[in-house]
C-alpha cells in the first residue's frame, strides 16, 4: 500500500521535509482555510498540490471535503451546498486528485474523553470512557432524556463521578470531547469559541427529528446527487466509519457495522461510492469482526486507516499498539495488498511519546508516536509483500 500521512497544511508543526525523511510517499490533507460549504477553487487546490509535490510527494487523498450539517439533516440550502460540493469535486479532479475521505457523522466527529491516557510504558493514548462521556451528556450538556440512553451500570459510575468531579475537570472534559478533537479539522467547534457547550446544544437541536432512517435517506440523497460528477471525473468517495461505532448523544450513527456498510454501498451501487476502511474505528466496537469486514469490502475500499483499538469488558476502549488490539493489522495488510497494492494507507492515530505532548501537535496526531507506528506498519508491509511476491518500495 502507498504510505501516506495526514498533514494539516502549511501551518502544521510537522513539516513536509520531516515527512519526506521518514519515508512518506503520499499526503492526506485538505483546504482547512476554506469555510465548510464553500467551493474549493482550482487555484487554491493547485497551490497546495504544487507545494506538496515540491517535496517529492503527492497529494494522494483529500481528508476531508466536509459534508455540511445542512446536507446531513436535510436543510433548505442542502441542494445549493451539494452543487458547491460537485464543483469542488470537478476542481479536484482537474488537478489530478481523485480520492475523497469524508464522514456522515452528525455534529460530532470522532469522540474521546481522555487525550493523554497513560500507558504502562510511559506513553499515552486516546481513550473513551462510557462513564465520563455519560457524565458529560447528563451533567454538563444536560441533554433532555440523556439518562434513558445509558445502562444502570454506567449511571452508577456517573453518580460516583458527580461526587468528585471539579470545575477544572469538567472544563477539561468539554475540551476533550467537543473542542480539541474537532476544531483543527474544520469542525463545528473552534478552540476560541467562548461558549462551546451552548453552541453544541444548538447543533444538536438541528437533529431533533432526525432518526436513523432519515439520516440514511439524507446520505443516499447526497450520494445519488454527486455520483454523476464522480462518474464524469473519476472521483472515489470513501466514507469514514463512525467513531465510536455506536449512537451517542441521542444522534443516529449509520456507518457502524456490517449491516450499515452493506446498506450504503447498495443504496447507491456505484464503484465510486466506497469505504475508508478505518480499522481503528471499526475495532472500537466489540460487535465488529474487523478481519471479516476487510475481506468482504476490500473491493469497495479506496483508502485504509491502519490502527487498532483495545476494548475493555465494560465497552471502554483505547487506541492499541499497531501490532496489538482487536484489529489484526498483519492480516489486514495481506487482504488489502492482494486486492490493490497501490491502495493509499495511513497509520492514523499514534501514541504520544518522548515529548510529543509538549510540541503542540493536534490531538491524536503526534509525530514520534505516528512515526513509530509507521515503522511498525512498514515492517508488516515489507513482510507481507515478500510473502505475496510483490516488490516492496523502500
Amino acid at each position: 500500500m502507498e504510505r501516506t500521512w495526514r498533514w494539516f497544511g502549511k501551518n502544521d508543526k510537522i513539516t513536509l521535509a520531516m515527512l519526506k525523511e521518514i519515508g512518506v510517499e503520499g499526503i492526506v490533507t485538505a483546504l482547512h482555510d476554506v469555510p465548510n460549504g464553500e467551493i474549493w477553487t482550482r487555484e487554491k487546490i493547485r497551490d497546495l498540490r504544487e507545494y506538496i509535490e515540491s517535496y517529492g510527494m503527492r497529494w494522494s487523498v483529500v481528508e476531508s471535503l466536509p459534508v455540511c450539517e445542512s446536507i446531513k439533516y436535510g436543510g433548505e440550502d442542502r441542494d445549493q451546498l451539494i452543487e458547491n460540493y460537485k464543483e469542488s469535486l470537478r476542481n479536484l479532479s482537474a488537478e489530478g486528485i481523485h480520492t475523497i475521505c469524508y464522514n456522515f457523522m452528525p455534529v460530532l466527529d470522532w469522540a474521546r474523553t481522555d487525550l493523554l491516557h497513560p500507558n504502562p510504558n510511559g506513553t499515552s493514548n486516546l481513550f473513551f470512557s462510557h462513564a465520563q462521556f455519560a457524565y458529560f451528556d447528563i451533567h454538563i450538556l444536560k441533554r433532555e432524556g440523556a439518562e434513558k440512553d445509558w445502562s444502570a451500570e454506567v449511571l452508577a459510575e456517573v453518580e460516583k463521578l458527580k461526587e468528585k468531579m471539579t470545575p477544572e475537570e469538567d472544563h477539561k472534559l468539554v475540551e476533550n470531547i467537543i473542542v480539541k478533537t474537532q476544531g483543527f479539522v474544520s469542525g463545528n467547534i473552534k478552540e476560541d469559541d467562548e461558549h462551546p457547550v451552548e453552541l453544541f446544544r444548538q447543533l444538536l437541536a438541528l437533529y431533533k427529528d432526525i432518526d436513523k432512517d432519515k439520516l440514511r435517506e439524507n446520505m443516499r440523497y447526497f450520494l445519488a446527487a454527486i455520483m454523476p460528477v464522480c462518474e464524469e471525473c473519476d472521483m472515489y468517495m470513501c466514507v469514514h466509519p463512525d467513531d465510536p461505532p455506536f449512537p451517542i448523544l441521542g444522534l443516529p450513527r449509520i456507518v457502524t457495522c456490517d449491516e450499515d456498510i452493506e446498506w450504503f454501498l447498495k443504496a447507491v451501487d456505484n464503484k465510486h461510492n466506497g469505504l475508508t476502511f478505518c480499522a481503528g474505528s471499526l475495532s472500537a466496537g466489540a460487535h465488529n469482526d474487523v478481519t471479516e469486514l476487510a475481506r468482504k469490502y476490500a473491493d469497495r475500499t479506496w483508502f485504509v486507516h491502519m490502527r487498532s483499538c483495545h476494548v475493555y469488558p465494560n465497552g471502554d476502549f483505547t487506541e492499541a499498539s499497531h501490532l496489538g488490539g482487536r484489529a489484526d493489522l498483519i492480516e489486514l495488510a495481506r487482504i488489502f495488498e492482494k486486492v490493490n497494492p497501490k491502495l493509499p494507507m495511513r497509520v492514523d492515530h499514534g501514541m504520544t511519546m518522548l515529548g510529543d505532548e509538549n510540541r503542540g501537535y493536534n490531538a491524536g496526531y503526534s509525530f514520534l508516536g505516528r512515526m513509530f507506528a509507521m515503522g511498525q506498519v512498514q515492517g508488516i508491509l515489507a513482510t507481507v509483500d515478500r510473502e505475496l511476491g510483490i516488490e516492496y518500495n523502500v
